[in-house]
C-alpha cells in the first residue's frame, strides 16, 4: 500500500515502483473507476493481438445475450 496525496487540481501520483511494475508510461491512458468506496485505477494493457480479450475486459460481469436473436432482429429491421 502507498499514500499518495491529491493535489489542487484533484491530481495524484502513481509511485515509481508501482508505475514501472505495470509498465506505464507517460501518455498512457489509464481506467479509473468507483468500487464500493474504493478507487480502482488500471493500466489500459496494449493487446494488438487480442482486442476482444481488452473489450471483455471492460464488462465488469458477464452480458447475457443471444447472438442468435440479436441477429434475427436485424434482419426483421430491413
Amino acid at each position: 500500500m502507498k499514500i499518495v496525496t491529491v493535489s489542487r487540481k484533484y491530481q495524484v501520483t502513481i509511485p515509481k515502483d508501482i508505475r514501472e511494475k505495470l509498465g506505464i508510461k507517460v501518455g498512457d491512458k489509464v481506467i479509473v473507476r468507483l468500487e464500493d468506496k474504493r478507487i480502482i485505477i488500471e493500466p489500459i494493457v496494449k493487446e494488438k493481438d487480442k482486442p476482444l480479450k481488452r473489450l471483455l475486459s471492460l464488462i465488469d460481469k458477464p452480458l447475457d445475450i443471444d447472438a442468435v436473436k440479436l441477429v434475427e432482429e436485424s434482419w426483421n429491421g430491413d
